[in-house]
């Protein structure tokens, strides 16, 4: 399982605030249902430390034989 640093936590959390502002300024009643997900997102990831987004985007990057990492490389030579 991934686990997120406190630095990519506090990252999460203050975009998932950055998104809830974004919501209030719009206001409440106007935005659509599915904008209330990416905070919530935001925030599950921010406190558990596991975030789907970063899961995929490993995945995504291991497929097409890009590291993840400098100096890194999942590709074996062939």
């Amino acid at each position: 399982m991934f686990n997120a640093s406190r630095v990519q936590r506090m990252f999460l959390f203050n975009l998932a605030n950055l998104n809830l502002l974004a919501i209030w300024l719009t206001g409440f009643d106007k935005v659509h249902w599915f904008a209330w997900v990416i905070p919530g997102a935001l925030y599950f990831a921010a406190a558990s430390g596991f975030c789907l987004g970063f899961v995929i985007s490993k995945k995504v990057l291991d497929l097409l034989g890009i590291p993840d990492k400098p100096g890194r490389s999942s590709v074996t030579p062939g």
